[in-house]
């Protein structure tokens, strides 16, 4: 799980202070091209566990969610960014 907190801040670091990224970004850029699916329960795990920690926020069509549930996007939380 350490590996997709630390790639999924990584991955929020390079884009823009409003941008989002797939939970699968994240999968993928830890796994590869065949075993990228076997690292989503550690994924959604570590986003949990971002969440709770005011790192991030999810999002969905431009909506921030107050949970991670169904189809979502990461972006860092307001405060985060700054």
């Amino acid at each position: 799980m350490d590996a997709a907190r630390h790639m999924a801040m990584a991955l929020l670091a390079e884009r823009a202070p409003d941008a989002t990224i797939c939970p699968s970004e994240v999968a993928r850029a830890i796994g590869n091209k065949t075993d990228w699916r076997d690292w989503m329960a550690a994924v959604h795990a570590a986003i949990d566990q971002l969440l709770d920690d005011g790192c991030i926020r999810p999002s969905w069509k431009g909506r921030m969610l107050p949970v991670r549930i169904g189809p979502y996007r990461i972006a860092r939380s307001p405060t985060a960014a700054k």
